[in-house]
C-alpha cells in the first residue's frame, strides 16, 4: 500500500500539472505565435517624412518611397526575393529598406516561425540584431559572428538562435544585392581587376616587321566589304554602299596597333631617336599606341570639325578610351624593315585618368558608319583584341577576392571545431559498443568511463553545442520529404545534423538504444541525477511490471498526436512539442517563462526517486525513434537459457525496467546501459554462472587424489 501511495504522489500530480500547463498555453499565445506585420506600416516608421508610398511593382518586386517627388529609398520582402529557410523549416521574412546610394536604412522582421525565439528569446533581441544593418552599404561583405576583418565586415550574432540570424543574414544581403542591381544601384557584375603591371625597360632586341606581328607585338584588323554588308543585313542602311558580287572580297580597312611604349616595339618601329622622344613626352602613368591603316579611315571627319576622334576608341575591362585631336600625333616614317606601305599613321596618347594597365588584355574598336541622309546615319563596330607579351611586363601575382562561401558552408566553418569534437565521440561510441564484451568484464572502469561519456553529453553536445534532437525535427524531416526536399536546410546545423547521422547507423545497428542511452543531454542528465541520488542512499520508487509496460504507451500517443497535429500545422505541433523538455534546459539554458522552467525542472526532480521519468513514459522523440528498432541487424546483448526462469537478476537490476519477467530484454526501451552484461559476466553475481562455477569447483576437488599419510 506504501508503494502504490508513492505512485499516486508522482504521477497523478504530474499528469495534472501537464494538463494545466498545456491548457494555460493558448491563453499566453504571445509565447508562440509572431502575427505578420503589415510592411507598409513598418515602411512609414523607417521613412517618417515620406509623402508617397508607391505600389509594389518591378520584375524584382519592391516599393519606392518618395518626399516632395523625389525618390529617398527602396523598401523589398525578403520572401519576395530570396525565401530561404530558417530553423523551423520556413523563412523569416523581412522588409529591408536602401536608400538610392543603397545603404541600408532598415531591416524588419515581418513574419517569423522561429520555435527558439517564438518560445523563448525575446522577438527584441532579434529587432536588435537586424537594426545592426543599418548604415551599412549593399556592397558591403557581411558574416555573422567572428572578428573584423579587412575585407568582411562582422555583425554580432544571436546566442541562442545562430543558424537563424545567419539565415536572416543571407536573406537581407542576398535580397539587397538582387534588388540593388535591378534598380541600377550597383553594375550588374562587377569582374576581378588585374594588379598594375610594370613595363620592363631594357627587354629590345633589333627585329623586322614580319616578325613583330608573328609574334602578336603588332596586331591587325582586317575587314573585307563582305563582312561589312553582312553587319548592316536587316538595318535601315542594308543597301547602302552595298559592294557587287565581285568586290565582296575587296579590302575594304586595314588597321594595324601596337602599344608603342614598349621598348621592343616602339624602338624597332619609330626608331631610337622618335621613341625617346615619346618617351620623354609622355607623363607618369600614360601610355602611347600606334595605328596604323589603309582603306577605311580610321580617322574620319570628326576630329577636324570637334577634334573628336569618332571612329576608334580603346577599350579595358569596363573602360571605353576615346581620343581628341589634342591625344593625337602623326608619324612621319617607320623604319622597320619590311614594312608595308600605309595611307594613315599615328600615335594616340592614353592619358594617366583613364588607368590603363600595360599588362592586361585590351581592344581596339573600329566604328564603321553608313550615312541614310544628310542628318541620319547607322553604324556597327568591329574589335581587335590585344595581348601583350609576357616578356614585355612584370605581371604582379592576382590575388583573388576570397571566394563567397555559402550558407551551410559558413555554419560548418564556425562550427569545425564541435563538429570535430563530436565525430570523436562518436568514434569512442563506436569502439565502445564493438569492444562491449571486454568493457563489461572491467565493471568499475566501464561505470567511471559511462558516467564520464554522460557528463560530457550534458555539458558539451547538450549546454555547449546545443545538440538536443527534437520530435520537431522528426517532423520537419518528413515533411521537407513530402515537398521539396534539399539537403541545405538540414546541413545548417551541422551538430544536429551528426547526431541524426548517429542516431540513423545507430537505429539500423543496435537499435534506438545508443541514442538514448549515450546521447540524448536530457537522458543523460537524468541518469546522473539519479546516479547522484543513488550514491547518497535516496530511496529509490519503479512501478509494479504491469503497470509500468501500460505507461510506456503514453508516449507512443503522445507522438501519434503530435504527427496529427504536424499533418494540419507543423506550428501547432511545435508548440504541443513543448512537452519536450530539451529546448528549456540546453538552448535556453532555463531563460524563459516560468511554466516551462517549473515543468523541466519537475521532470528532473522526479529523477531523484525514480531513473529517466521522462524518457520511459512521455518521450516523443524515444517513441519516433523506437519505431525504427524492427530495422536493427545486431543483437548483442547476450541472455542464457536461465533468464527469467528462474533467474531474475537482471530484471530487478535494470534500473528502467526494459526486462520482462521472462528475462527477455524489449529493445524498444532498453537505453543499452550494459548493466545487463556487466551482470552477465560476473561469476559472483549472476546465478547461472556462481552454479556453474561451485561444480567446477566441485569436479575439481574430485579430481585432487588422497594424501597418503606416511
Amino acid at each position: 500500500m506504501l508503494k502504490q501511495r508513492l505512485y499516486q504522489l508522482l504521477f497523478v500530480p504530474l499528469t495534472i500539472f501537464l494538463v494545466l500547463s498545456f491548457g494555460a498555453i493558448p491563453s499566453a499565445q504571445a509565447l508562440f505565435v509572431s502575427p505578420p506585420k503589415d510592411p507598409i506600416v513598418v515602411m512609414k516608421q523607417i521613412f517618417p517624412d515620406a509623402s508617397k508610398i508607391n505600389d509594389k511593382s518591378g520584375e524584382v518586386p519592391h516599393w519606392s518611397i518618395e518626399q516632395d517627388n523625389e525618390i529617398i529609398g527602396y523598401a523589398f520582402e525578403t520572401n519576395d526575393i530570396n525565401k530561404i529557410p530558417a530553423y523551423s523549416g520556413e523563412p523569416v521574412n523581412m522588409l529591408v529598406a536602401i536608400d538610392p546610394q543603397g545603404i541600408y536604412l532598415g531591416a524588419k522582421v515581418l513574419e517569423h516561425h522561429e520555435p527558439i525565439i517564438l518560445a523563448g528569446i525575446p522577438e527584441e533581441k532579434l529587432f536588435k540584431f537586424a537594426d545592426q544593418y543599418m548604415g551599412l552599404k549593399v556592397s558591403d561583405r557581411l558574416k555573422v559572428g567572428g572578428n573584423q576583418t579587412e575585407n568582411m565586415i562582422h555583425i554580432d550574432g544571436l546566442s541562442g538562435a545562430t543558424v537563424t540570424v545567419m539565415v536572416m543574414n543571407v536573406a537581407i544581403t542576398k535580397s539587397a544585392t538582387i534588388a540593388a542591381r535591378a534598380l541600377g544601384i550597383i553594375s550588374a557584375s562587377e569582374e576581378i581587376k588585374l594588379p598594375m603591371a610594370t613595363i620592363l625597360p631594357d627587354v629590345y632586341q633589333a627585329s623586322d616587321w614580319q616578325a613583330l606581328v608573328g609574334d602578336g607585338s603588332i596586331r591587325k584588323l582586317y575587314l573585307n566589304r563582305k563582312t561589312i554588308d553582312a553587319a548592316f543585313v536587316g538595318t535601315a542602311a542594308e543597301h547602302v554602299e552595298q559592294a557587287r558580287q565581285n568586290q565582296k572580297q575587296d579590302m575594304f580597312a586595314e588597321v594595324f596597333y601596337a602599344q608603342v611604349n614598349l621598348p621592343n616595339v616602339g624602338r624597332n618601329l619609330l626608331g631610337d631617336a622618335e621613341y625617346n622622344w615619346l618617351m620623354q613626352s609622355l607623363k607618369p602613368g600614360e601610355h602611347a599606341i600606334a595605328l596604323l591603316g589603309n582603306g577605311y579611315s580610321y580617322k574620319g571627319s570628326g576630329y577636324v570639325r570637334g577634334g573628336i576622334f569618332d571612329r576608334i576608341q580603346v577599350l579595358q575591362n569596363d573602360d571605353a578610351i576615346s581620343f581628341r585631336d589634342l591625344d593625337h600625333n602623326r608619324i612621319t616614317d617607320i623604319y622597320l624593315p619590311g614594312t608595308p606601305k600605309f595611307n594613315e599613321m599615328s600615335l594616340f596618347i592614353i592619358r594617366e585618368h583613364h588607368q590603363f594597365n600595360p599588362g592586361a588584355d585590351w581592344q581596339l574598336e573600329l566604328l564603321v558608319r553608313r550615312q541614310l541622309g544628310a542628318m541620319d546615319s547607322l553604324f556597327t563596330s568591329f574589335k581587335g583584341d590585344y595581348h601583350t607579351l609576357d616578356t614585355y611586363v612584370y605581371r604582379p601575382p592576382v590575388v583573388l577576392p576570397e571566394p563567397e562561401l555559402t550558407l551551410t558552408q559558413q555554419v560548418w566553418q564556425e562550427k569545425n571545431i564541435e563538429v570535430i569534437a563530436l565525430l570523436s565521440l562518436m568514434v569512442v561510441l563506436l569502439a565502445t559498443l564493438f569492444f562491449q564484451d571486454l568493457l563489461v568484464r572491467h565493471p568499475t572502469f566501464l561505470h567511471n568511463f559511462r558516467h564520464a561519456f554522460l557528463v560530457v553529453t550534458v555539458v558539451f553536445i547538450g549546454w555547449s553545442w546545443g545538440g538536443q534532437l527534437s520530435v520537431v525535427n522528426v517532423f520537419t524531416f518528413l515533411q521537407a520529404f513530402m515537398s521539396d526536399f534539399s539537403w541545405d536546410l538540414f546541413l545548417l546545423d551541422p551538430v544536429i545534423f551528426i547526431l541524426w547521422g548517429a542516431a540513423a547507423v545507430t537505429i539500423i545497428l543496435w537499435g534506438r538504444a545508443v541514442y538514448c542511452g549515450w546521447l540524448c543531454p536530457f537522458g543523460a542528465l537524468q541518469e546522473l541525477i539519479n546516479v547522484a541520488a543513488r550514491y547518497i542512499k535516496i530511496p529509490q520508487y519503479d512501478f509494479p511490471f504491469a503497470v509500468h509496460e501500460r505507461l510506456w504507451a503514453i508516449k507512443y500517443l503522445i507522438l501519434l498526436a503530435l504527427f496529427g497535429l504536424s499533418l494540419d500545422s507543423l506550428a501547432m505541433a511545435e508548440q504541443f512539442a513543448e512537452i519536450e523538455p530539451f529546448k528549456t534546459t540546453f538552448l535556453l539554458k532555463f531563460d524563459r517563462e516560468w511554466p516551462f522552467i517549473i515543468w523541466a525542472l519537475l521532470l528532473l526532480l522526479i529523477n531523484v526517486f525514480t531513473r529517466k521519468f521522462f524518457c520511459r513514459y512521455l518521450c516523443p522523440l524515444g517513441a519516433a525513434l523506437s519505431t525504427g528498432n524492427s530495422l536493427r541487424l545486431f543483437d548483442w546483448l547476450k541472455r542464457r537459457p536461465e533468464c527469467g526462469q528462474p533467474c531474475k537478476t537482471c530484471a530487478k537490476e535494470c534500473e528502467i525496467q526494459a526486462i520482462h519477467p521472462d528475462g527477455t530484454i524489449n529493445m524498444r526501451e532498453c537505453h543499452y546501459c550494459l548493466d545487463c552484461q556487466v551482470t552477465y559476466f560476473n561469476e559472483q553475481k549472476c546465478p547461472p554462472l556462481k552454479k556453474l562455477a561451485r561444480k567446477k569447483n566441485k569436479f575439481k576437488e574430485q579430481q585432487i587424489p588422497a594424501v597418503e599419510v606416511a
